[in-house]
């Protein structure tokens, strides 16, 4: 029996993609709202707070299919942009937990999100693979990622999709797998992403999946 069919992670996402679809729709509406009286672009600051209760899940179709990318690809170290509340780390280190080795790293710039997240994750009983790394993620990856990275997943701002990947860049591992989630919530924001891992001479073979919110899955070709 694979991981996600353990009571422990398959109660838990089960509880965890209810909680997002009854939820999210009007936090999601309220934030928004908020956002528009501000009168100007939130910091990311306050965007984090404003956005604090809103799961912003990967559908499940989209977490099994995480599941079968990182299982097959034997990945050894994943890195995620976003982790929100864990649901698509839970997803990943499952598949870790299964090839029997590797390590999860994932980035949340709200501390009490991560917090959250970091909850979900014990409770699945896979923390030991996962490190959550809290702040500006160009910051926070920096440093203290060794070897390649096997799979990547942008889930986090869309516009830093594009300048995420880039700063990654040089520490992708041949043939690395790279996920961007959203492509129908953020079609404008994510252009410069999707023409640029479509783009051959970059380096990438890329093609859009629809599933969920519709993904872009990429291959580090060069």
């Amino acid at each position: 029996m694979s991981t996600l069919a353990s009571p422990a992670v398959s109660k838990l996402l089960d509880r965890l993609f209810s909680a997002a679809d009854r939820d999210d729709p009007a936090t999601l509406q309220r934030a928004r709202a908020t956002m528009a009286q501000l009168g100007k672009p939130p910091s990311d600051s306050e965007r984090a707070v404003l956005m604090r209760e809103v799961y912003m899940p990967i559908s499940p179709d989209v977490g099994r299919l995480l599941y079968v990318l990182a299982r097959n690809r034997s990945a050894e170290l994943i890195v995620e942009f976003g982790t929100s509340y864990g649901i698509s780390g839970i997803h990943l280190a499952a598949a870790l937990r299964d090839a029997g080795s590797g390590r999860l790293v994932t980035t949340e710039f709200d501390a009490i999100k991560a917090g959250r997240a970091a909850e979900n994750f014990r409770s699945a009983g896979l923390a030991d693979l996962i490190e959550i790394r809290v702040g500006d993620a160009f910051e926070t990856l920096k440093a203290g990622i060794d070897g390649g990275i096997d799979l990547l997943l942008l889930d986090g701002w869309k516009p830093l999709y594009l300048p995420m990947l880039k700063f990654l860049e040089p520490r992708l591992a041949p043939g690395a797998v790279i996920v961007a989630d959203d492509l129908a919530i953020a079609p404008d924001a994510l252009a410069s992403y999707v023409g640029y891992v479509r783009e051959p001479g970059n380096g990438y073979v890329s093609v859009e999946v629809p599933l969920g919110d519709r993904i872009e899955i990429s291959v580090r070709a060069a």
